[in-house]
Order: C-alpha cells, then structure tokens, then sequence
C-alpha cells in the first residue's frame, strides 16, 4: 500500500497520507478535499546473490550541493 505526499490547495499543508486504490484524502490540518498529489523520490534497496547491497534510494547518488541525482550545474 502506498504512501503518498500531497499539498493542500486550501491551506498550504504538505502530508503524506496511505492511500487505498483510487481515494483522494482529507486535509489533515483543514479537512478540505482540494489536495494535490506531490512528485517525490522513492527508496529502494537492491540486493546482490551474496545480499550484499547493490543500491540504495534514488536521492542516495546525489551530490551534498542538492538533492538531484544529476544536474549540469555541479557536473555530478
């Protein structure tokens, strides 16, 4: 079951809320229904044959300048 961020149009609060199938949450802060789905990083871990870890999340490549993975600012 995933968990998601959202934005509240209403009242500017940014949560995360469990989501089941299709349903669109409720504000925590305002109970307003006019709430946005936010983009955000995923975490994963992959492992090797011998368990050892392969990769971790996605922010995990990121340079301490930013939180992109890649940019052609910092050449990273």
């Amino acid at each position: 079951m995933p968990i998601y961020e959202y934005h509240c149009s209403s009242c500017g609060k940014d949560f995360e809320c469990l989501v089941f199938g299709s349903e669109k949450p409720d504000c925590p802060e305002c109970k307003s229904t006019e709430v946005c789905k936010q983009m955000s990083i995923c975490g994963f871990m992959s492992k090797g044959k011998g368990g050892e870890t392969v990769s971790s999340s996605a922010g995990a490549s990121a340079c301490s300048g930013c939180a992109a993975t890649s940019c052609s600012t910092c050449g990273h």
